[in-house]
């Protein structure tokens, strides 16, 4: 039994029912302890509400000093994370290596960001000086996703402590093993206790968290679950809310030289992690005739190629989905795609394994009807056939989302206009759609968020600037009409 509860920089058994989290893979049990109640959150909160005062007013190059030895104890840690991301929802080992060493990598990312988007100046003005500032918001609730467990908090909980907030940190249900890691790293850094502090549990923690005292709401999740959010805090622009809510992302192919490496890269962009990614391409736009028809083979092959396992076995690309209703779930999209007219080209099946391991889908929906504009979270990649470049980007732009795409080309001028024209936040040439670089802003328009970019933005949405006119005495002034 785990302790679910972390406050005031120790462990504590939630007041709420147990729960447990499974394995995908092999349906071990790994995780379990009680969740946390609305009295567990609202002391969590009480905790990080009476930790802001000092922890705001600390020199900037104490907490830096404090998030740079977070991130050396998070790489003497990278083994225990990894195995851990991967025991709760199946990723592949090296894919949880990499996660684990982001987390680190983004301590240092985000002190860039913080000195650059939320650092200070002075300008001389003829009354003395002009001064720009940034302020601390308050108590942050950090909403953590299964996907990325340990990178996507992180990449909230960083900036927020470096920016002088304190944080309350909800974990994914699926994902809470390495909430305790990033506890036990924080400790050793010497994070005051009460700055960051950690409530598990499943839909009733999460909404007592969402209803109590907070000044700031940052989430990574489902465009459900973001607009549940956004309509929770109508009326309420005092409360800091940022966003990321995925994407049903468009990949055009467009007569690049090389085939194979086209399908290449549309296969990593739509079967990477399971295609559990929210920068995953779920629509792979093609022209008409001869060369498209390759291109397709190519990545049905690949799809058919595909080494698939549990995360501890050897040189396997893809491990299962994060759970058995996460398989269900793939299986029936697919089925709803069908019945409006698509054409599987090699059908996601569950595999004979179990859990939430299936195999990975391509299925052609150019003459289909009345497809829903939904993220399916699984290797499922469509295939829209088009007669033309400007009916390509019609159709990649026929979405509510707006998260990431791509183009893979080679010609120069197609890649001008679709950089011009396709409306995504994360935009790539002949690269997967599926990742991004932590030293640039994560997000985009539409459902995929409330422009509030992650990643390098994110120490825009953690402080907020305070402008000053100063003059060193008060002197007397003078305007027309003014009595002198």
């Amino acid at each position: 039994m785990n302790d679910a509860v972390w406050i005031d920089g120790s462990w504590r058994r939630g007041s709420g029912d147990v729960f447990q989290n499974y394995c995908p893979a092999t349906g071990d049990v790994a995780w379990e302890g009680a969740s946390a109640t609305a009295g567990d959150v609202h002391d969590a909160v009480e905790s990080a509400r009476r930790a802001f005062h000092g922890w705001s007013r600390m020199p900037q190059s104490e907490r830096t000093a404090i998030l740079e030895a977070y991130g050396d104890e998070i790489g003497k840690r990278t083994d225990a994370i990894a195995e851990a991301i991967s025991k709760d929802m199946g990723k592949a080992l090296w894919e949880s290596r990499g996660e684990a060493a982001t987390m680190k990598a983004k301590v240092a990312v985000s002190i860039a960001a913080q000195v650059e988007r939320a650092g200070g100046k002075v300008q001389e003005a003829a009354f003395g000086s002009m001064h720009l500032t940034h302020r601390a918001h308050g108590v942050m609730a950090v909403y953590g996703p299964f996907n990325f467990p340990g990178h996507l908090p992180n990449g909230h909980i960083v900036p927020a402590l470096l920016a002088g907030n304190t944080c309350v940190f909800k974990p994914s249900e699926l994902g809470p093993s390495v909430a305790a890691i990033m506890a036990d790293a924080f400790a050793a850094a010497g994070l005051p206790a009460g700055v960051l502090n950690i409530v598990q549990g499943g839909r009733e923690t999460g909404g007592a968290l969402l209803n109590a005292d907070i000044n700031g709401l940052l989430f990574t999740g489902s465009a459900n679950t973001g607009v549940f959010f956004h309509k929770h805090f109508a009326g309420r622009p005092e409360v800091i809310l940022a966003l990321e809510m995925g994407g049903n992302n468009p990949l055009i192919i467009w007569d690049p030289a090389d085939v194979d490496a086209a399908a290449d890269i549309a296969a990593q962009s739509a079967f990477l992690t399971t295609g559990q990614r929210c920068s995953c391409a779920r629509r792979v736009i093609l022209p008409e005739g001869a060369f498209g028809d390759a291109v397709i083979e190519a990545i049905v092959a690949r799809a058919k190629g595909l080494k698939i396992g549990a995360w501890d076995e050897d040189d396997i690309f893809m491990g299962p989905l994060v759970s058995e209703q996460a398989a269900t779930n793939a299986v029936e999209f697919q089925m709803m795609l069908s019945k409006k007219g698509g054409q599987s080209l090699r059908r996601l099946k569950r595999m004979d394994r179990g859990g939430g391991f299936v195999t990975a889908g391509v299925i052609d929906v150019t003459n289909a009807t009345d497809i829903p504009d939904e993220e399916l979270f699984g290797p499922l990649m469509q295939i829209i056939r088009v007669p033309d470049f400007n009916s390509a980007l019609e159709r990649a732009n026929a979405t509510r989302y707006g998260l990431s795409g791509g183009l893979i080309s080679d010609d120069d001028a197609l890649w001008i206009q679709a950089h011009s024209e396709m409306r995504a936040g994360i935009l790539n040439r002949n690269r997967p759609t599926a990742g991004a670089s932590g030293a640039m802003p994560f997000g985009g328009p539409g459902l995929s968020g409330n422009f509030r970019p992650g990643a390098y933005y994110a120490a825009d949405y953690s402080a907020w600037p305070q402008a000053s006119q100063v003059s060193q005495t008060a002197t007397r002034m003078t305007a027309q009409g003014f009595p002198k």
